[in-house]
């Protein structure tokens, strides 16, 4: 990975992808065929698959952007460790493991019972991580909108695209602890809207995201501030890839919580996601080797845009149901404009840039 792969194409970036998109479609054939015994029910796996495919990759969109952004200042090393057990730790922890926890916490059960609670009574499972929605939805949206505006509020940062907002963001960046006031600004508003019961649970939860983002970014800086010492090369290790692992699983937990309003089986819903978080590994190999985001400078905003965005409507979601379709479209469309942006950018001044 540290040589550009300009001779790959753009579909040779996704032959993983689609190796598992016709396993994880052959396994959800057949779990629907045991289900059910019937072809129409057989089918309707599959198209809830296929749904859960692509409902996890319009919302990861922005993911894999500030993957590949990260995964730049990593050794070559850290970056494969990345791409291969970070997307075992995306697909099993956090698409199978990560719902079993919620109900292991929830109910007070053991692993096993969870397990056998998802295959022998759906309904009942589901609705325990109804329940626990509310704190998961705190807790990522918290991190989520400390990794955006640690974007915005960077006093090296020189490319703007909504020059207004970004360069008022830039010119206050020098107030120490900004981000973290905006943050605890919007989390105890919120907190005033919830129910009277719902109130301190949605704050604990928010304030546990906030320290969470704050340790994995120091003790980050610390891991890699040892591996330079030890290297001597000034690039990411181990500390950014516990970032990169904890960013992904806050991404996780909007699409987690909201497959379950599309299926009740939890073995559906891995398969589904987990066909999706490939596409969202494959996208990140791409941008990183072909340079897309040196070629599109402001495809970057969009995606940290997109996060800001997403880290409101989790908290919004305490309050009223939003469809995850508007939340993974709205995203995809923002990082959409941003594309066009920068195409824009380069027809106007990248001849002056080359000139010059």
């Amino acid at each position: 990975m540290s040589q550009p792969a300009t001779h790959k194409s753009t579909l040779g970036y996704f032959t993983w992808a689609f190796g598992f998109t016709a396993a994880g479609l052959g396994l959800g054939a057949w779990l629907g065929w045991v289900q059910t015994g019937t072809m129409s029910g057989m089918a309707s796996v599959l198209f809830i698959v296929a749904v859960l495919s692509v409902l996890e990759i319009s919302l990861s969109f922005d993911n894999a952007i500030v993957n590949a952004n990260k995964l730049k200042t990593m050794t070559p090393e850290w970056q494969h460790r990345f791409l291969t057990w970070g997307i075992l730790i995306a697909v099993f922890g956090m698409r199978i493991l990560f719902p079993v926890l919620i109900v292991v916490i929830a109910a007070r059960i053991g692993p096993v019972d969870a397990l056998v609670l998802a295959a022998s009574d759906p309904d009942r499972y589901a609705e325990i991580m109804h329940h626990a929605h509310l704190p998961i939805a705190a807790f990522g949206g918290t991190f989520l909108m400390m990794v955006a505006l640690n974007f915005f509020f960077d006093h090296e940062k020189d490319v703007h695209w909504i020059a207004r907002v970004e360069a008022w963001a830039v010119r206050y960046s020098s107030v120490r602890g900004i981000e973290i006031a905006v943050v605890l600004i919007v989390l105890i508003a919120f907190s005033r809207l919830q129910a009277p019961g719902d109130a301190a649970t949605f704050l604990r939860a928010g304030v546990w995201g906030l320290l969470t983002f704050l340790l994995v970014e120091v003790l980050g800086q610390v891991l890699d501030r040892q591996q330079d010492a030890m290297t001597g090369a000034a690039r990411g290790g181990l500390g950014a890839f516990l970032y990169l692992e904890v960013l992904d699983a806050s991404f996780s937990f909007d699409g987690v919580i909201g497959a379950f309003a599309l299926s009740q089986n939890l073995f559906v819903i891995a398969i589904g996601l987990g066909i999706g978080a490939m596409y969202v590994r494959s996208m990140t190999i791409m941008l990183v080797e072909k340079g897309t985001l040196t070629q599109y400078q402001f495809l970057e905003h969009g995606a940290f845009y997109a996060i800001l965005i997403l880290s409101v409507i989790m908290y919004a979601q305490t309050l009223v149901h939003i469809p995850e379709a508007i939340t993974g479209l709205g995203g995809a469309a923002l990082i959409g404009i941003a594309l066009w942006s920068s195409i824009r950018w380069n027809r106007r001044y990248g001849c002056m840039v080359e000139a010059g």
